[in-house]
């Protein structure tokens, strides 16, 4: 019933897409939100009787989503004129049915009482699993599915309360990103990653295998796929848990943490699978949430701020350093540095609030 939901509603989402193109070819410009909600009312009484069916507020969220697609397109458009970016953004492009994936409840439509959920679309209650209490006004309640069939649910609040802080420890640290050590502490500690990716490669060419000599779109090539995506869900989750566990390790042994800003689509150029499968990005992420959430200070260098070749001692510069020196003495200060080691100190020294 909750697919039947969110494939409704990807056909919403192809009919105001396939109307936004057309206009767009004609005139040059997009319909405003205002026009495309009055024009989804005159659809409900003429062509589109069954829409009246699916709660007005999604069919308005898909809309908005949309809407804001092109405004990020047009003012991209508009900023690159004036020299203020360099980046693209694309025009808002239409998902095929298995990539669209959520529907989204904003205020009314929905009822969630202990771990019922219940949508009054579809006159049914389902029960999920409430891995821990909320607090605040639920502002958005957000249904996904993803590969392998399964459904979660995303609430969002506002007015939370602030989760009790952790006590201070007066200890700081910056942190240096590496493909051979993941993190290198400005204290000399090192992370490795387990990188689960690689550990579950065999596992995965032998599904894809499997995939491969099944008859495309019959009953078996859809159980070896969703198959193949169990074993991909089982190695991001593992990733993910690693990364939450390590970020709480981090913040309760430290009030302040220095992160760099790496270039990470660069980066997979040059160094390919083994950035996706360390996910630094991810991992600065959650590292911010839990210094948020238990009141650590999380700060951040910038990209282009010179971290390795300085010293952090004296702030002389070793611009012979090459990328095999993994220790050098600094000639103005005498300084014996560990390249990571150093890098962290630097960071930490450069780092500024996120």
């Amino acid at each position: 019933m909750l697919g039947n939901l969110i494939d409704d509603l990807h056909n919403v989402h192809v009919h105001l897409l396939r109307l936004q193109r057309r206009y767009y070819r004609l005139y040059g410009g997009y319909i405003p939100l205002k026009r495309i909600l009055k024009h989804i009312t005159k659809l409900k009484r003429t062509t589109k009787p069954h829409w009246h069916q699916l709660p007005s507020q999604m069919i308005q969220d898909v809309a908005i989503r949309i809407d804001l697609g092109y405004q990020r397109f047009f003012d991209n458009i508009e900023d690159r004129k004036l020299g203020k970016t360099t980046k693209k953004i694309g025009k808002p492009k239409i998902k095929p049915n298995h990539k669209y994936k959520s529907v989204t409840f904003t205020q009314a439509g929905y009822k969630i009482e202990g771990n019922r959920l219940t949508i009054n679309c579809l006159k049914k209650s389902f029960t999920f699993w409430k891995h821990r209490e909320w607090t605040g006004m639920i502002k958005k309640v957000t249904i996904k599915r993803d590969n392998v069939g399964d459904y979660y649910l995303h609430l969002t609040c506002e007015d939370c309360e602030p989760t009790e802080k952790l006590p201070l420890t007066g200890s700081e640290a910056g942190a240096d990103f590496g493909c051979k050590t993941f993190l290198t502490l400005s204290d000399g500690t090192e992370i490795k990653s387990p990188q689960f990716y690689k550990q579950g490669l065999n596992a995965i060419r032998s599904a894809n295998k499997a995939l491969s000599r099944k008859q495309y779109l019959s009953n078996g090539w859809y159980r070896a796929k969703r198959y193949l995506s169990c074993i991909h869900k089982k190695i991001a989750d593992s990733r993910r848990d690693w990364f939450f566990k390590l970020a709480l390790r981090l913040v309760r042994k430290y009030d302040k943490i220095a992160i760099e800003t790496l270039n990470l689509e660069g980066m997979k150029r040059l160094w390919g699978r083994k950035i996706s499968d360390l996910a630094f990005g991810e991992f600065s992420l959650i590292l911010q949430w839990t210094c948020a959430k238990y009141g650590k200070t999380f700060l951040k260098s910038g990209r282009w701020e010179a971290t390795t070749k300085p010293c952090s001692d004296c702030g002389y510069h070793n611009e012979n350093l090459t990328l095999d020196d993994r220790e050098w003495i600094c000639p103005e200060c005498g300084s014996h540095h560990d390249r990571d080691v150093n890098a962290a100190k630097n960071i930490l020294q450069a780092g500024v609030p996120a």
